[in-house]
C-alpha cells in the first residue's frame, strides 16, 4: 500500500485526533492550521469527522515543509488527545491496545492495523500496516508507552532494520519495543 494514501476513500478520522497537531507542533501551530486548511480540513472540532485522505494530505505536506521530525512530534501528541480504551494501565496494555485506540478514532472502511506481539519479558513487537508515515507511528508508540509507564520504567522504540518499512516502499513497518 502507498504511504499517505488512504486504503479506502470513505475512511474518516475524528476531530480529537486532528486537533492533536496543535499540541504536537507547538511553535509551528499557525503553520499547521494553515496547512490543515490547505489540505481541506478547516476549523477541526472534537466530535466531528474528517476524510482520512485530507488528513494524510496534511501529513505529506507537513513532512515536505517542516520535515519528518514534525511527524514524530504529531504522533507523540496522539495518545494524549485521542480516545483511548479505559482498561489501559501499563506499558504492555497500552502497546497491546494501540490498534483498539486506532479503530476508535477512525471509521468507515479499511484503515489498516497495529499488531502487537509479546516478545519476552518487557519486550514487544508492533507491526504497523496503515497509510501513516513511520515517524508518526514511532511517535505514537513511544508516547503511549510513556503515558502508561510506571515511574521506574522507560521504553525504547526502534524500527527493525531487518524488515521492510513503509518509508522505503514496504507494506508494513516493524517496531521493537523494550521497557
Amino acid at each position: 500500500m502507498a504511504l499517505f494514501v488512504a486504503y479506502d476513500q470513505k475512511v474518516e478520522v475524528n476531530g480529537e485526533t486532528v486537533l492533536s497537531v496543535m499540541d504536537g507542533l507547538g511553535t509551528f501551530k499557525d503553520t499547521a492550521i494553515r496547512m490543515l486548511n490547505e489540505s481541506g480540513i478547516e476549523n477541526p472540532t472534537p466530535g466531528k469527522w474528517y476524510l482520512q485522505q485530507k488528513w494524510l494530505n496534511f501529513f505529506k505536506a507537513l513532512s515536505g515543509k517542516i520535515g519528518p521530525s514534525s511527524l514524530k512530534l504529531v504522533g507523540e501528541a496522539i495518545p494524549n488527545n485521542a480516545k483511548w480504551p479505559p482498561m489501559v494501565n501499563s506499558i504492555e496494555t497500552a502497546l497491546n491496545s494501540i490498534n483498539v485506540a486506532y479503530h476508535m478514532n477512525h471509521r468507515n472502511g479499511e484503515i489498516g492495523d497495529y499488531s502487537y506481539e509479546k516478545a519476552g519479558d518487557r519486550k514487544a513487537i508492533i507491526i504497523c500496516s496503515n497509510p501513516y508515515p513511520d515517524a508518526f507511528d514511532q511517535g505514537i508508540i513511544e508516547s503511549a508507552a510513556k503515558k502508561f509507564s510506571k515511574p521506574n520504567e522507560r521504553a525504547s522504540v526502534k524500527i527493525d532494520a531487518t524488515k521492510e518499512t513503509r518509508t522505503k516502499g514496504g507494506n508494513t513497518t516493524t517496531y521493537l519495543v523494550n521497557w
